[in-house]
């Protein structure tokens, strides 16, 4: 992979890892538009970690404040307390997406197998588009993060493990159950930020683990580096500007944004790109 296929990847997973519009998907269809070499799924999980560090350095604040608050709710056993509520509904929310993941690892991570297949990953970024759309004209937005429980996070979690399917979009499965569940859009994002960092961090160093044990040379190393780096600035600047824009918008533009991808993945997939 040379140094500009890893910018431009890290670019497009910045991009697309917190908007709901699938980072899996897009790091498998950008490379066919371009006839570059597929990353494969360990090379996409790892440059994930930018997403994650970026999502870490933007919460740290409220992460540290529900670390703290969880830390003393127990000491107390105050288990209605607001900040164990949110850390326990985010360890509980991780759980599906891990035994899944782990359960079906060897088929999710064929880098040619069915799943990977552009026409799943295609039907895959329309069902879910459908699915936000239902959400848009179903949920009340009435609930925000002061309201969260654990059962919305186990909720909300078996909405995050459909992302194990390229195209599903994890930041796209959790919003949509956030929102059917009547939380308001930019809550529902909040929320699908925080949910995300566990489990991506678990797969970008596992992956990270597989690959240094593969041995990696010194350009491969660079590519890497160079990946995770900008996707984490990208990253960072994207979440400011959904928490931004969902404060005033719905999300009807990422509705069609999926319909269109969509159908053109699908198209790509059936002309045999």
């Amino acid at each position: 992979m040379s140094l500009l296929e890893a910018v431009v990847l890290g670019v497009v997973q910045g991009l697309t890892e917190f908007l709901p519009i699938s980072s899996t998907a897009h790091l498998r269809v950008v490379p066919v538009l371009f006839h570059w070499h597929d990353p494969g799924v360990a090379y996409s999980a790892v440059i994930q970690l930018g997403s994650v560090i970026a999502v870490i350095a933007y919460f740290f604040g409220e992460l540290l404040q529900l670390a703290t608050g969880s830390l003393k709710a127990i000491s107390q056993r105050n288990w209605q307390d607001h900040s164990l509520q949110v850390a326990l509904s985010v360890v509980v929310g991780t759980i599906p997406i891990c035994v899944l993941g782990l359960a079906f690892k060897s088929v999710l991570e064929q880098n040619d197998g069915p799943v990977r297949s552009l026409v799943v990953i295609g039907t895959a970024a329309i069902f879910m588009g459908l699915l936000l759309l239902l959400a848009e004209l179903k949920g009340k937005r009435e609930r925000g993060m002061q309201s969260l429980t654990i059962k919305d996070g186990l909720l909300v979690g078996l909405g995050q493990a459909l992302a194990l399917i390229p195209g599903c979009s994890r930041s796209g499965s959790t919003m949509t159950v956030a929102m059917l569940l009547n939380m308001k859009r930019e809550d529902a994002a909040h929320y699908s930020f925080l949910l995300g960092i566990p489990a991506i961090a678990l797969s970008g160093l596992l992956e990270l683990y597989e690959l240094s044990k593969q041995g990696l040379s010194g350009e491969s190393m660079t590519s890497l580096v160079a990946g995770l780096v900008t996707s984490l600035v990208v990253s960072y600047l994207s979440i400011h500007w959904l928490l931004k824009y969902l404060r005033s918008h719905s999300a009807w533009v990422f509705v069609a944004y999926r319909m269109v991808f969509g159908v053109v993945t699908i198209g790509l997939g059936l002309l045999g790109s």
